[in-house]
C-alpha cells in the first residue's frame, strides 16, 4: 500500500500549476523586529546577574537523600543489583563469564611474560581487579584485566629497575631467577599501587576529562605501535634467544637488530612449536568466524592450544629432549597481601601517571562504545575510580596494572553478558584456576604463550589501515598518527605517550592560530552575511566592513586577529595614525612658534582650543622627523592654521583641524567597522587590551566600531573586565551583525545616510 502511494506523494508538486509554483517562489516573508543592542536587549528579555551558589555549601549538607545518592555513585553495584532479572539475564551472565574466563587463563600466562613477570601472576591480575571493578564499575560489557598494551608497558619499566645484569651470580655468570622475579614482582605490584592512586585521586576531583586531550587517532597509533613493541618483545620466545634486557630510547631498533644478528641461535623446537600453535590458533579463529551464527558460543581456541601443548610437552618432554622452554613452577593458592615498596615511587611516578592515563583511555573508549550501543551510560569519574580501586587492591595482593582488553570484551558482548555479573563469574572460575588447577600448566611452552600474545595483535595491527583512510578524510589527524606511532616506536612507550599528547596540543593552538578571516557580505533579500571570497552573490553593504574570525580570540592569536583585521580592510591603520600624529604635532608646533613670535592676537590663542583638536601624545622621535615629513604635506598648515585663528569663534561651522580631509590625510572607503564574535567562546586580558585597541586605532581615523553576536557568558566576562565605560557601552555591541549594519548606515559618523539602502536592508 506505501509502495503504491509513494510516487503519488512525489508528484504533488509537479501537479501544482506554473501559476501556483511562480505564486510560491515570489510570495515574500518579513519578520519585523527593532534594531537591538546589548543594552535594549538585556532590557527587553529582563536579564538579571545569575546569583551562583558556592559548590562547596553543598558539599556538607547531610541528609538521607544525598547520602543514598552518593553511596549508589560510589557503589553502582548497588543500584543495579537489587533490580537484576534472575531469568532474563543469569543464563546469559554465566555464558559469558566462563566464556571470558577460558580467554582469560591463557592471555594472563602470557601477559605476565610481557610484563617481565612469571606467569601465576598474570592469573592474580587476573582475578582481584576482575571482582573489584565488579563493585565499582559502571560499564557492562568491559573486561576487565590483563592487556598487552599495559603489560608492554609494565615490562619496560620492571626490565629497566631489575634487568638481568644485576642479578648475576659470580659462581658461573648465570642470572639469579628467583632473586631478580622477586625484584620485578615488587617493582609491578608497586607501579601498579601508584597508578591506582593516581586513578582513584584523578576520579574523586572529577578529572575524568582528562581523556579527552587523548584523540582517537592519537589512542589508536599509540595502540598500534605498542602492539608492534609487543609482537618484537615475543621474538625472544618464538625463536628461543637469550636477549639482553633494554630500555629507554630506540631499544626497539636495539632489539630488532640483537634478534637478527642471533637467529643462527634459534632454537628449532621452539620455533616449531610457536608457528604450529599460532597456525592452530588461527584455523580456530577462521572457523568461529565462518560459523559465527551456528556456534552458540565461539570455540576456545586459545584454551584448547594450552591443553594440547601442555599435554604434549609433558609427554614427549619438549624442555628435555628439545630444549624448549617452559612455564615452570606454578604455586597452587593465594598469596598473602605485601605493602608496597614507598622506596620506588619516586622512581616510578613518571610510567605509573603514563601508565594510569593510557589505562583510563582504554577503558573509557571501549566502555562508552558499548553504552552507546546498548543505551545506557558510563560515569568518566567513576569508571576512574572503579579503575583506580582495582589496581590499587591488586597492586596490594601483588598483581601488575591491568585495563580491559577489546576481544574478550567483545567476546564478553557478543556471548550474552549482559552486566558485570559475567565478569564475577570469570573471576571465580579463574579463582579456582588459580588454587587447584593452575599447577597442570608447569610444562606449557612458553612459545604456545607467544603464539597467543602475537595471534591477538591481529586486530591492533589492523590498524595500520587508519593511514589511508586518515588521508583521505583528515590530514591533520593523519599527522597526530604518524607523529604518535613514530615517537612511540623510537623513544618507547612512556616518552612516546609524552611527546604524542605535546604535540596535539601544540597542534590545537596553532590551528587556532592560524584560523580562517573573513571580509563579510549580505546575501541578496536576506539578513544573512556571508565571506564575499566565498560567495560570488555576498556584497558588501556600502561604508561598513563587517569582519569574522573562525577561532576564538585569545593570547596566543590576539595580535594576528588584528594585524588581519587591518590587512582585509584594506587601510594602512598603523601608517595613518603615524602620518595624523605627526602632521598634528606639526601644527602645534606650529602655533606655539606663532604665539612666541605675536604674529597672532591674543583672541587667535584663546580661541585655539575650539579650532584645534589636539590630544595625541608624541614621542622626541616625532619632533625630530617633522622637518622631513613636513615637505611632503598636501595641504599648507600654516595657511590653515591662519585662516582658522583669524576667524576664531565668529564661525561655529569651523573645520575639525585634526580629521583626516583637512589634514590632507586619505579617508577610508567606509565609515562604519562590525566585528562579528559569534565565534568567541571566552575572554581573556589580551583579548580585551585587544578589543580596546581596534576601537581606539579605528576611531582614530574616523571608522566607528561596533561589536555583533556576542554570548551571553562573553558579555559577562567583557562586563567583568571592565570593558564597557564611557567611550565604549553596550550601545556598540548588537544582538546580530544585520542589526549592528541597519544602526551603522543610519548613523554614520562621517559619510551620509543613503536611506534606500536602509530601507532596503
Amino acid at each position: 500500500m506505501g509502495l503504491s502511494e509513494a510516487p503519488g506523494q512525489r508528484d504533488t508538486q509537479a501537479l501544482l500549476s506554473t501559476t501556483q509554483a511562480m505564486e510560491l517562489r515570489r510570495r515574500d516573508y518579513h519578520v519585523e523586529r527593532p534594531l537591538l543592542n546589548q543594552e535594549q536587549l538585556e532590557e527587553l528579555g529582563n536579564r538579571s546577574s545569575a546569583t551562583g551558589t558556592l559548590q562547596w555549601r553543598t558539599w556538607f549538607r547531610c541528609s538521607h537523600a544525598r547520602a543514598r545518592a552518593l553511596l549508589l555513585q560510589y557503589f553502582p553495584v548497588l543500584a543495579w543489583l537489587p533490580q537484576y532479572p534472575v531469568r532474563d539475564w543469569l543464563l546469559g551472565d554465566l555464558l559469558s563469564g566462563l566464556s571470558v574466563a577460558i580467554m582469560q587463563l591463557p592471555q594472563g600466562l602470557a601477559y605476565a611474560l610481557l610484563a617481565g613477570l612469571p606467569p601465576v601472576f598474570g592469573l592474580y591480575s587476573s582475578f582481584y581487579p576482575v571482582f573489584i571493578y565488579f563493585l565499582f564499575g559502571t560499564s557492562r560489557h568491559i573486561s576487565v584485566g590483563t592487556f598487552a598494551v599495559m603489560s608492554v608497558m609494565v615490562g619496560s619499566v620492571t626490565e629497566s629497575l631489575a634487568p638481568d645484569e644485576a642479578f648475576l651470580q659470580a659462581s658461573n655468570s648465570t642470572v639469579d631467577v628467583a632473586a631478580r622475579d622477586a625484584a620485578r614482582v615488587q617493582v609491578a605490584s608497586t607501579l601498579s599501587v601508584l597508578v591506582g592512586l593516581f586513578q582513584v585521586g584523578l576520579g574523586l576531583v572529577h578529572f575524568g576529562f582528562v581523556v579527552t586531550y587523548l584523540s582517537e587517532p592519537l589512542v589508536r597509533a599509540y595502540t598500534t605501535a605498542a602492539s608492534v613493541q609487543v609482537f618484537v618483545s615475543q621474538l625472544k620466545y618464538v625463536f628461543g634467544l637469550h636477549l639482553s634486557s633494554r630500555s629507554g630510547p630506540l631499544s626497539l631498533i636495539y632489539t630488532v637488530l640483537e634478534v637478527c644478528w642471533k637467529l643462527p641461535q634459534t632454537v628449532v623446537g621452539t620455533m616449531v612449536t610457536a608457528v604450529v600453535a599460532g597456525v592452530v590458533l588461527v584455523l580456530v579463529k577462521l572457523f568461529n568466524d565462518k560459523l559465527r551464527r551456528q556456534l552458540p558460543m565461539p570455540l576456545p581456541g586459545e584454551l584448547l592450544t594450552l591443553i594440547g601443548a601442555t599435554g604434549i610437552s609433558y609427554g614427549v618432554g619438549l624442555q628435555h629432549r628439545f630444549g624448549v622452554d617452559v612455564v615452570g613452577k606454578i604455586p597452587a593458592g593465594l598469596v598473602p597481601p605485601v605493602a608496597p615498596s614507598p622506596q620506588l615511587f619516586a622512581r616510578l611516578v613518571g610510567n605509573a601517571f603514563a601508565i594510569a592515563v593510557v589505562g583510563f583511555a582504554i577503558a573509557i573508549s571501549l566502555g562508552k562504545i558499548f553504552a552507546l550501543r546498548h543505551g545506557y551510560r558510563v560515569d568518566s569519574n567513576q569508571e576512574l575510580v572503579a579503575l583506580g580501586l582495582s589496581n590499587l587492591i591488586g597492586g596490594i595482593f601483588q598483581c601488575f596494572p591491568v585495563s580491559c582488553s577489546m576481544s574478550r570484551s567483545l567476546v564478553q558482548e557478543s556471548t550474552g553478558g549482559n552486566t558485570q555479573v559475567a565478569g564475577a563469574i570469570s573471576s571465580l572460575f579463574i579463582l579456582i584456576i588459580i588454587v587447584k588447577l593452575g599447577e597442570l600448566f608447569q610444562d606449557l611452552p612458553k612459545a604456545v604463550l607467544a603464539a597467543v600474545i602475537i595471534v591477538n595483535l591481529k586486530g591492533m595491527l589492523m590498524q595500520f589501515t587508519d593511514i589511508c583512510s586518515l588521508w583521505k578524510a583528515n590530514r591533520v589527524d593523519l599527522l597526530i598518527w604518524l607523529v604518535t606511532f613514530v615517537a612511540t616506536i623510537l623513544l618507547n612507550l612512556d616518552l612516546g605517550l609524552a611527546v604524542a599528547v605535546v604535540f596535539s596540543l601544540l597542534l590545537v593552538v596553532v590551528r587556532t592560530q592560524l584560523p580562517h578571516y573573513a571580509v563579510l557580505g549580505q546575501v541578496p533579500d536576506t539578513d544573512i552575511y556571508r565571506d564575499v571570497a566565498e560567495y560570488s552573490e555576498a556584497r558588501e553593504v556600502p561604508g561598513v566592513k563587517v569582519f569574522r574570525s573562525s577561532a576564538t580570540m585569545y593570547f596566543a592569536n590576539a595580535e594576528l586577529y588584528s594585524d588581519m583585521l587591518k590587512q582585509r580592510c584594506g587601510v594602512n591603520v598603523d601608517h595613518l595614525i603615524s602620518q595624523k600624529k605627526k602632521l598634528l604635532r606639526k601644527q602645534e608646533l606650529k602655533l606655539k612658534r606663532l604665539q612666541k613670535e605675536n604674529k597672532l592676537p591674543k583672541q587667535a590663542a584663546a580661541s585655539k582650543g575650539t579650532s584645534i583638536s589636539i590630544n595625541v601624545n608624541t614621542s622626541v622621535t616625532d619632533i625630530e622627523s617633522n622637518d622631513v615629513e613636513g615637505s611632503k604635506a598636501k595641504v599648507s598648515a600654516g595657511t590653515e592654521l591662519e585662516d582658522t585663528a583669524a576667524r576664531g569663534q565668529e564661525d561655529a561651522k569651523a573645520p575639525d583641524m585634526s580629521s583626516l580631509k583637512t589634514l590632507g590625510l586619505p579617508q577610508p572607503d567606509f565609515h562604519s567597522l562590525i566585528l562579528d564574535l559569534s565565534s568567541l567562546s571566552f575572554v581573556d586580558t589580551v583579548c580585551l587590551k585587544s578589543l580596546k585597541n581596534i576601537f581606539r586605532d579605528f576611531r582614530e581615523i574616523e571608522v566607528e566600531v561596533y561589536m555583533a553576536a556576542c554570548h551571553s557568558p562573553v558579555v559577562t566576562q567583557l562586563e567583568a573586565g571592565h570593558f564597557f565605560d564611557a567611550s565604549i557601552t553596550k550601545q556598540h555591541l548588537f544582538a546580530s551583525v544585520h542589526d549592528a549594519v541597519i544602526f551603522a548606515l543610519q548613523h554614520p559618523r562621517s559619510s551620509p545616510v543613503n536611506p534606500v539602502l536602509v530601507t532596503k536592508l
